[in-house]
């Protein structure tokens, strides 16, 4: 079954979207989502702005938060029709030996919306059915959400989920978020909700007294404090609180060169520095205060 569509997809960054028609046809195995909400990430900002290359030639449907309805299905995947779901932004096929043994992030097969295939600025987009996420309306009402609201669990919640959960979190950890914007302020809440006393670190007065209600303990304004200071309060903060001046979990969410300096800044004795934000610009560390620190660097990408 074919759904007739339409996307507004980039021919060339900076230049206005162009809206096309075409015919959403699942192939088997495959699904026609109709779109009921699909975010903006910073990444779709850097794809459109600052030359960011994406995975597919263009012209491409950016968008990788998407929430819907499956309206359509190829054959075996029939039993997704009708149901509300979440895309999520990294789709891994599920059947390679990166997936068999748990490494779905690193599927060399994945495909992402906006980037591997066409995107979710669009009225419906055909994707993979493996992997979807079903939500439960009737929960989501209670909690006074929509599926166009939850699109943004797609990345914008699940990815900081991921870092907070590979980097160990647990009740007593010190997790330290630099920048408290989307992606951050969900961190600030998942590190919280997961037992760690919560430190956060912006640039913006606005976005710490925010994050200040919802979980951060210890909100610091980059602009007022150098990198001596930030350590300094923090450490201050950890003798106060009773928490351990050693193994701090540091989550670099500004996606700036700044942010990422202040990050590796804080470094501690089996601290753990997970990349969360990306950024095109350099910046320029000592590689080896990891081995001095006995310290540890993860990357996170997608979350299946």
């Amino acid at each position: 079954m074919s759904v007739q569509a339409y996307r507004w997809q980039m021919v060339k960054p900076g230049e206005p979207f162009e809206r096309i028609s075409f015919e959403a046809s699942p192939a088997a195995g495959e699904v026609v989502v109709a779109i009921a909400g699909c975010g903006v990430c910073h990444t779709d900002l850097g794809y459109y702005y600052d030359g960011v290359r994406t995975n597919s030639a263009l012209p491409l449907t950016l968008g990788h938060e998407i929430s819907g309805h499956v309206v359509a299905a190829g054959a075996g995947a029939e039993g997704w029709i009708g149901k509300a779901v979440i895309v999520p932004a990294v789709l891994p096929c599920g059947q390679c030996d990166l997936c068999q043994r748990g490494l779905q992030p690193i599927c060399r097969a994945q495909k992402m919306p906006g980037n591997d295939i066409q995107g979710g600025f669009a009225s419906h987009i055909v994707v993979p059915g493996r992997g979807l996420c079903e939500v439960d309306l009737a929960r989501l009402a209670k909690a006074g959400l929509t599926l166009p609201q939850v699109s943004i669990v797609a990345d914008a919640l699940t990815t900081p989920y991921q870092a907070v959960r590979r980097a160990g979190v647990t009740p007593g950890s010190l997790a330290i978020i630099i920048g408290v914007g989307g992606v951050g302020g969900y961190c600030v809440q998942i590190a919280r909700a997961f037992g760690a006393q919560v430190v956060a670190i912006d640039v913006d007065d606005d976005k710490l007294a925010a994050v200040a209600q919802h979980g951060a303990a210890l909100t610091l304004n980059a602009r007022s404090h150098d990198a001596r200071a930030l350590k300094a309060a923090i450490n201050a903060f950890a003798k106060q609180q009773g928490l351990r001046g050693t193994e701090w979990q540091i989550f670099e969410c500004s996606g700036t060169a700044a942010g990422q300096l202040s990050a590796y800044g804080l470094l501690v004795h089996g601290a753990t520095l997970s990349v969360v934000g990306f950024t095109m610009d350099k910046v320029e560390v000592r590689l080896s205060n990891l081995m001095a620190f006995d310290a540890r660097a993860l990357g996170n990408w997608g979350c299946p």
